[in-house]
């Protein structure tokens, strides 16, 4: 609709240039931007290159649109491995399944990262009077919290479900050892459910936000930034996916809207 477009434009132009990039072949930062494939040093960006590449749309129907990525020159200058990378968008009713696949295409085993970051219309006003927070479907009693150093990653045990205008200001809220498969955004003033994410099997969820933005991203992942003490060595990565020639990885997360 009309204000969804004049929404995106604007949060394009004030707050977030991106609305639900992919995340891929790293997720988050690696240390000087940098990593170790093979002996030769190869310049990495953020979150991958997937996030700023044009992907080939293979099928569109109303409910289901799908769209591949293979390696080629530019990738494989920042990335020495072949590989194709397919999403899929479905949508069921009052739920969307944003599905990943990745096909190692090269002839040497492939590790990677991969992850979500799909951003969710907020009201502003709420999140400064602290009315929204996040409910696990279970008790968490061993959830553990990654904090940012300069984007790379330190660690420290604490609960944080509550979320205002002052939770972003150290960047990003990472979460592992989590037992729940169900996280839910909810607002306490008009007790009601905001939506509810299905990230099953995703050993990391992120939680981010831009300073007074009206949106926040909830964020499955698979792997996350480089230690502090991290040797910079890419196959040394914590929780990297490694794909065999020829083998497939595929998983997804379902978001439900209420």
């Amino acid at each position: 609709d009309l204000h969804g477009r004049v929404w995106k434009v604007e949060n394009g132009k004030i707050y977030w240039k991106r609305h639900s990039p992919i995340l891929f072949p790293v997720v988050g930062k690696l240390k000087k931007n940098q990593t170790i494939i093979g002996g030769r040093t190869y310049e990495m960006p953020q979150h991958g290159f997937a996030r700023d590449l044009e992907f080939e749309p293979l099928t569109k129907l109303d409910n289901f649109h799908s769209y591949m990525l293979k390696s080629n020159k530019y990738t494989l200058s920042r990335y020495p491995y072949d590989f194709e990378l397919y999403t899929t968008y479905r949508i069921d009713e009052n739920k969307l399944t944003t599905i990943y696949k990745v096909i190692n295409t090269g002839i040497t085993n492939m590790p990677f990262g991969i992850g979500g970051h799909p951003a969710f219309k907020i009201d502003i006003e709420q999140l400064k009077k602290g009315n929204y927070y996040l409910e696990f479907e279970e008790k968490e009693e061993k959830l553990h919290f990654l904090y940012l150093v300069d984007g790379l990653i330190g660690t420290e045990y604490a609960k944080v479900i509550n979320l205002n205008e002052n939770s972003f200001k150290n960047d990003a809220i990472i979460m592992k050892g989590i037992t729940s498969k169900k996280v839910s955004l909810k607002n306490k003033e008009q007790n009601k459910t905001i939506l509810t994410m299905d990230f099953t099997d995703f050993p990391y969820l992120a939680i981010w936000s831009k300073p007074n933005a009206p949106f926040i991203c909830i964020e499955p992942w698979y792997s996350t930034a480089d230690n502090v003490k991290s040797s910079g060595v890419f196959t040394q990565k914590q929780d990297l996916i490694v794909l065999k020639p020829k083998q497939t990885f595929e998983c997804k997360y379902t978001v439900e809207f209420f």
